[in-house]
C-alpha cells in the first residue's frame, strides 16, 4: 500500500551530541573529509544507503547507537572539536578579508546550484559551476550571497529500458529532509515574497535557506497553500515546462530573488549587495525590479538603468544560439503590463530583450540579449568561448569589429577539496603533510612514481566496483524478480586502461562519435596485450529524443557480448557518481563540435585526479594543453560537411588511443610502473591543479569583475544617484548628436619611402565633432598587421590628442612607432568617452575615418 502523504520527522539528538545537527545543516561538510569520516562512523552501511547525507544518516540511525555514540566520550569530543573547527571557518578573516575598497555583498544568481548528492538541485555543467562558486567564495571568505529556486521534484532521475532508451521519473523530494531551514519573520511565521501576475493572480513563494560554509543559498519554492493549484508547480522540475511555465520560474528567480534579499538583509542584518551576478541569462529579470526599486526612488528609467548596469556583472555560458532562452515578445508584454513593476514602462522593458538587431526576431524576447544591455560588464567562460561570444552578440555593437565586442572572459575553475579523491589527499598528507592538492609540489622526491600509480590503481578498482554494482542495481529495477547476470561481477577489469566521459547529451557533444567505426572501437576495446575500457555516462533533456537515440545507440552496442565487458553505460549520472568517476578513470574523453564547447569542467575535475585529458581543443583545454598533460585530437574545420568532419575526427581518436594512449600507459618498468605514463601525471598536477581551481577563478572574478563593478556602482550612486542621472543625461545627448559626427580627413607625415621599425608616424585626425565635445570622445588610431581585404589583427591603440579647435571643427594629433617588422594598416576612429563607461564600445557607436 502506498502513503497517501510523505514527510520527513527529523531525528531529536542526544544533549551530548547536539553538534552533529550543526555539522549536518552547513553543507561545508561536502568537501570537507574530516567531517564526512566522522559521519560515516555512525555506520558505514548506513552511510551508503543514505547516499552520503547526514541529515538523511541521522534521521535513519538507530536510537540505540545513537545512545551508544552519547556516551562515547571519544566520539563526542571528536564531533565538538569538529563544529568549534566549523565555528573558525566561518569567523575567521580569510583572503578576501585583506582586500581593500571590496563589494560588501556581492549576490549571485543561478537557476541551478549543484552543491552535493543530498541536495540535488542541478542539471549539468552549469549548477556545479554554480556550486563550486559558492564553495570557493567561502574558503575565500567572499561575501556572497546565493540565490536560487527549489525544484520539488530536481531534474529528473535516469533509467534505461532494455532497448536502451532513457526513461526519466521525478521522485518529490522533501525539504523537511534535506540541509535546508526556512526564512522566517520576526514573529517566526515563513518569509515570504510575492509577485503580481495577470488577471490579477499573485504568485508566492516561500524562502528556503542553504547554508554552504560562509555562504546563505535563498531558494525559492512556491509549492505553499498560499498559492492556487497550477501556480504551486511553478518550481516542480528543472528547465521543465513549456515558454510561459518557464518565464515564470525566471520571472521568479530573478524578481522574486531580488525581493527575497531584500527580505533576508532585512531580516539578518546582512548588508545589502552592491554587485549582483547574472551566472547565465535565466535570472536577468533581477535587473528589472532593481531598476523599479529606484524608479520608486524619484530616477527616471534611463538614470535607473544606468545605476543597475553598474553593478551588474552577466556571465554568458552557451556558445550555441539554441542555448538561450527566448521567448514571444507578446507573452512578456502581457506579464509586465500588470502591477508587477509599478512605475516601469512596458515598452523600456521589452526594448531590453528584443531581438532588433541584424539577424535578429524582433517579435522575440531574449534572455541573454537583456542580460548584456543590463549588465556593464560581461564574460564568456573560457578564452575561446570569449571569442565565440564576441562573435555570436556582435549584432548588439555593429559598429565594432569582433575583437572590440565588450564581452571578455574567465575561465571556469573547479572546487578542488570536492573533487579531489581522499585517496589522493591522504596520500600528500602522509607524505608531505598537506592537504591542498592546488599548492603542494607534485615533483617532491617524497612522492614516488610507485605511490602515485598505486593510488591512480586503488581509485580505479573504486570505479570498476562502483560501475559493477550501479549496473546491477540498474539491472535490478528494470527486471523485478529476474536473476542477476553472472557476467556483471567481471564489467569492466580495474587493471585495463580506463577511458571515462560523462556530461550531457546534445548532439554537438558527440556521444557516439566513438561508435563511428565499430569495427576499429571493438579492436580497441578487446586488444589481446593492450585492451581499453570505456565508462560513460549523461542524461539528455527530456524533451530531446534525438539524444535519447545517441544514448540508445550506444546502450545498445555496449549489451554486444564480445564488448560488454570493456564499455558500459552508467544511468543517472550525478555528483555521488561523479566523485568516483573522475578519479577512476585515466583518460578523459570530450569530442564537442569545436567550437561548441564553453569550457567543460568534467575534464578538470580529472586532472585534479592526476586524469590525463584526451580532447578536442575546445574550451578550457583549448588555453591549457601542453602536449604533456595529455593528447589534443584535431580538429576537421575545413571538412566538407558533417559526415566527412565526424569520420576524420573518429579515425584521428582512434589512431591517438591506439598509436599513443595505450602503449604509454602499457609500457612498464621492471616494478610494473608506467614511467612515461606517471611523469605525465605528476606534470598535470603540478600545472593544472593550481591553474584548474575554483580558487583561481573567484578571484579573477573578484579582481576583475565586482571589485570595479562595485567602484561603478558606487559612483553612480553617491549623492543619491548624481552619476547615475548625470551619466544617463550624457548617454541621451551624445546618442542624439553622434550621427552629426564624422571623421573628414587623417594625414600621416615623418616615414621614410621605405619604412623601418623604429620610424614614428606622426597621424593628425581632423572631426567634424557637430555637437559633441572634445571631451566627449576618445579619438585613437588602431594599427596592426594588415591581412587580406586590409582587415587589422593584433591591433594596437594609440590615443589622439587634441591640437587644435575651430567651432565645430577640430585636430587631433599624437606620434605612432612602428614597433614591429611585416605588413602594416592603421585607421582611425572616434568613440564616446566618459569616466563612468567600463569600455568605450559600451555605447556601440563609433566613427571611423
Amino acid at each position: 500500500m502506498k502513503a497517501i502523504r510523505r514527510f520527513t520527522v527529523r531525528t531529536v539528538l542526544p544533549e551530548s551530541l547536539k553538534a552533529l545537527d550543526e555539522l549536518a545543516t552547513n553543507l561545508r561538510w561536502s568537501w570537507h573529509e574530516p567531517t564526512l569520516q566522522l559521519f560515516r562512523s555512525i555506520d558505514p552501511v548506513l552511510w551508503e544507503s543514505t547516499g552520503h547525507d547526514p541529515v538523511a544518516l541521522l534521521g535513519e540511525v538507530a536510537p540505540e547507537r545513537l545512545a551508544e555514540l552519547a556516551s562515547d566520550w571519544s566520539f563526542v569530543e571528536r564531533t565538538n572539536a569538529l563544529r568549534d573547527d566549523l565555528h573558525s571557518y566561518l569567523q575567521e578573516p580569510r583572503w578576501y578579508q585583506s582586500l581593500e575598497d571590496a563589494p560588501r555583498a556581492i549576490a549571485y544568481f543561478s537557476p541551478e546550484f549543484g552543491i552535493a548528492a543530498a541536495l540535488p538541485q542541478y542539471s549539468g555543467g552549469l549548477g556545479i559551476l554554480a556550486g563550486d562558486h559558492l564553495k570557493s567564495a567561502s574558503d575565500l571568505g567572499v561575501p556572497i550571497v546565493g540565490v536560487g529556486l527549489f525544484y520539488r521534484a530536481g531534474y529528473f532521475r535516469q533509467g534505461i529500458s532494455r532497448d536502451g532508451w532513457q526513461q526519466e521519473s521525478y521522485p518529490v523530494l522533501d525539504p523537511d529532509g534535506l540541509p535546508l531551514t526556512v526564512l522566517r519573520q520576526q514573529d517566526g511565521s515563513p518569509a515570504q515574497v510575492a509577485l503580481e501576475l495577470p488577471e490579477n493572480r499573485v504568485l508566492h513563494a516561500r524562502i528556503w535557506q542553504a547554508h554552504v560554509g560562509r555562504i546563505p543559498l535563498l531558494m525559492l519554492d512556491t509549492d505553499i497553500p498560499a498559492n492556487d493549484d497550477d501556480l504551486r508547480g511553478v518550481t516542480d522540475r528543472l528547465y521543465g515546462g513549456g515558454g510561459e511555465h518557464r518565464l515564470l520560474q525566471e520571472l521568479l528567480l530573478g524578481v522574486g530573488g531580488v525581493r527575497a534579499i531584500d527580505l533576508y538583509c532585512e531580516l539578518t542584518g546582512a548588508p545589502a549587495p552592491e554587485v549582483f551576478h547574472t551566472n547565465e541569462g535565466h535570472a536577468g529579470f533581477l535587473g528589472l525590479e532593481r531598476i523599479k526599486k529606484l524608479v520608486g526612488k524619484g530616477l527616471a528609467f534611463g538614470e535607473a538603468l544606468q545605476v543597475v548596469r553598474a553593478g551588474t556583472v552577466f556571465t554568458t555560458h552557451t556558445p550555441v544560439p539554441a542555448g538561450i532562452d527566448r521567448f514571444d515578445l507578446g507573452l512578456v508584454e502581457r506579464y509586465f503590463s500588470t502591477g508587477l513593476l509599478p512605475g516601469v514602462d512596458v515598452e523600456r522593458v521589452l526594448a531590453l530583450g528584443v531581438e532588433n538587431y541584424d539577424g535578429g526576431s524582433p517579435s522575440t524576447f531574449n534572455m541573454a540579449v537583456m542580460g548584456l544591455r543590463l549588465g556593464q560588464r560581461a564574460n564568456g567562460v573560457s578564452q575561446l568561448h570569449g571569442e565565440v561570444s564576441r562573435g555570436m552578440f556582435g549584432a548588439l555593437w555593429p559598429d565594432f569589429d569582433t575583437e572590440d565586442v565588450p564581452i571578455t572572459s574567465v575561465t571556469n575553475g573547479v572546487h578542488a577539496p570536492t573533487w579531489t579523491d581522499p585517496m589522493l589527499l591522504d596520500l600528500i598528507s602522509d607524505r608531505l603533510g598537506a592537504w591542498d592538492t592546488t599548492t603542494v609540489d607534485w615533483n617532491n622526491a617524497a612522492i614516488s612514481d610507485w605511490d602515485l600509480w598505486d593510488v591512480k590503481g586503488r581509485m580505479r578498482s573504486q570505479l570498476v566496483q562502483d560501475a559493477r554494482a550501479r549496473t546491477i542495481a540498474s539491472w535490478v529495477e528494470q527486471n523485478p524478480g529476474a536473476g542477476v547476470p553472472a557476467w556483471f561481477n567481471e564489467l569492466l577489469d580495474p587493471n585495463v586502461l580506463t577511458i571515462g566521459f560523462a556530461r550531457r547529451v546534445p548532439t554537438y557533444k558527440r556521444l557516439t562519435l566513438m561508435l563511428h567505426d565499430t569495427e576499429r572501437l571493438r579492436a580497441l576495446l578487446t586488444h589481446p596485450e593492450r585492451p581499453v575500457q570505456l565508462v560513460i555516462a549523461g542524461k539528455s533533456h527530456p524533451a530531446d529524443d534525438e539524444g535519447k537515440r545517441l544514448i540508445q545507440k550506444l546502450v545498445q552496442f555496449a549489451s554486444e557480448p564480445d564488448v560488454r565487458k570493456r564499455i558500459v553505460f552508467l544511468p543517472n549520472y550525478d555528483i555521488g557518481m561523479a566523485k568516483l568517476l573522475y578519479p577512476g578513470t585515466d583518460v578523459w574523453l570530450n569530442n564537442p563540435l569545436r567550437p561548441l564547447e564553453a569550457c567543460g569542467t568534467s575534464g578538470m575535475k580529472a586532472a585534479l585526479n592526476g586524469s590525463l585529458n584526451l580532447s578536442i581543443l575546445d574550451g578550457w583545454w583549448n588555453e591549457y594543453y601542453d602536449g604533456e598533460n595529455g593528447w589534443a585530437i584535431p580538429s576537421a574545420d575545413s571538412a566538407g560537411d558533417a559526415a566527412e568532419r565526424d569520420a576524420l575526427e573518429a579515425e584521428s581518436l582512434y589512431d591517438l588511443i591506439e598509436h599513443q594512449v595505450a602503449p604509454r600507459f602499457y609500457t612498464r618498468d621492471g616494478d610494473g610502473v608506467p614511467r612515461g605514463w606517471t611523469a605525465w601525471m605528476r606534470h598535470t598536477l603540478s600545472t593544472l591543479s593550481p591553474a584548474l581551481s575554483a580558487d583561481r577563478m573567484v578571484r579573477e572574478y573578484v579582481e576583475r569583475l565586482y571589485v570595479p563593478a562595485a567602484h561603478s556602482e558606487r559612483r553612480v550612486s553617491a549623492d543619491s544617484y548624481a552619476g547615475g542621472k548625470e551619466l544617463a543625461a550624457w548617454i541621451a545627448r551624445i546618442r542624439a548628436a553622434w550621427p552629426d559626427l564624422r571623421v573628414a580627413h587623417v594625414e600621416s607625415e615623418g616615414v621614410e619611402i621605405v619604412p623601418q621599425v623604429g620610424d614614428e608616424l606622426t597621424v593628425r585626425a581632423f572631426v567634424d565633432l557637430g555637437a559633441v565635445e572634445p571631451g566627449d570622445v576618445n579619438v585613437e588610431v588602431v594599427s596592426g598587421r594588415a591581412h587580406d581585404g586590409d582587415r587589422l589583427k593584433n591591433v594596437q591603440h594609440t590615443r589622439l590628442e587634441l591640437a587644435e579647435q575651430n567651432g565645430t571643427s577640430a585636430t587631433f594629433a599624437g606620434r605612432l612607432r612602428l614597433d614591429r617588422a611585416g605588413s602594416f594598416g592603421y585607421n582611425v576612429r572616434v568613440v564616446p568617452s566618459h569616466p563612468l563607461l567600463a569600455n568605450p564600445a559600451e555605447l556601440g557607436i563609433t566613427a571611423v575615418a
